[in-house]
């Protein structure tokens, strides 16, 4: 017996809850898998999966083999990528996680840019504002904004920056006038971007001096994009990055306040780093894509095929 297939056989079928679905997706007979999946059952003196008409469920026996099993395959797996990525052509899967809005405004437009350039790469990208573990959700690159989150084993390397802009649209500006320094946000509607603090403050830095702005207002959210739209919407001032919103600046739909000043969230960075395992140092995949991101982040180059 081919105990490496029957493996794959028994992690699929869990997968997919079922023989036949499994079947499909190793591209087999679903008698096939079942009778492997009896002799391996056979072979261990043990019963993995209780078989109903419906579906498979484990047992307990099966749980722990499940495990094993996955850890076994991803291992095999990786070993795979690994000799693969070190080629002076970057091919296979690049799992990747990238913030929500930054995803979808910045990067993904450039997508079709990037494959075209490398048609051996295979690009996984997840959304998504939370913190992944890398090594738990199978993630081999995270794109963070601000002040990463010191992880052990994880390396960080900065690859760019930002700026976080106030704005709000001339309709609000029009009803409430322009405020005269950072202060006066105090009395505006200020839509705040959520990071789980109870109170935010906007530190202004320029001119020699730090002002710290404590702001609130009627509405928060944990995306960028959905605070640009209220903001649009003329319901308050917003402070948000340059990449979401410089084209909304440049044709007039907002105006951006307070430019002589840097600013950000009480003392968050503006960094944009990339994290990833210590042991995808010299990936090939990875660098490709922190080189094609780093292309896009330079204010002065324009991305071509």
């Amino acid at each position: 017996m081919d105990k490496l297939l029957a493996l794959k056989m028994f992690i699929q079928s869990v997968d997919s809850k079922g023989f036949s679905a499994a079947a499909r997706q190793l591209n087999l007979a679903t008698s096939s898998v079942t009778r492997m999946i009896d002799r391996l059952e056979g072979d261990l003196g043990t019963v993995l999966l209780n078989r109903s008409t419906r579906q498979v469920t484990l047992t307990d026996a099966g749980s722990a083999y499940y495990l094993k099993g996955r850890d076994i395959l991803n291992a095999m797996a990786e070993a795979d990528e690994s000799v693969s990525d070190r080629g002076e052509v970057p091919a296979g899967q690049l799992r990747i996680s990238v913030p929500v809005a930054f995803g979808h405004r910045l990067i993904a437009p450039h997508i079709s840019t990037l494959l075209e350039r490398y048609p051996m790469l295979m690009l996984d990208m997840t959304l998504s504002d939370d913190i992944v573990d890398l090594l738990g959700e199978s993630i081999d690159l995270s794109i963070r904004m601000g002040s990463p989150a010191a992880m052990e084993a994880v390396v960080s390397r900065r690859i760019g920056s930002f700026r976080r802009r106030v704005v709000a649209s001339a309709e609000y500006l029009n009803a409430r006038g322009l405020p005269d320094q950072p202060m006066d946000l105090m009395r505006y509607e200020c839509m705040c971007f959520n990071y789980g603090a109870p109170q935010q403050v906007w530190t202004f830095t320029g001119k020699g001096q730090a002002i710290r702005v404590p702001v609130d207002g009627q509405f928060k959210s944990n995306n960028a994009e959905v605070l640009r739209d209220v903001v649009l919407a003329g319901s308050g001032v917003a402070l948000l990055p340059d990449w979401l919103v410089n084209d909304d600046i440049d044709s007039g739909r907002l105006t951006s306040l307070f430019d002589a000043f840097v600013v950000n969230p009480d003392s968050a960075s503006s960094a944009i780093s990339a994290l990833y395992l210590p042991n995808h140092r010299g990936s090939k995949r990875i660098n490709t894509f922190i080189d094609f991101l780093t292309e896009l982040l330079e204010p002065e180059c324009q991305l071509v095929g």
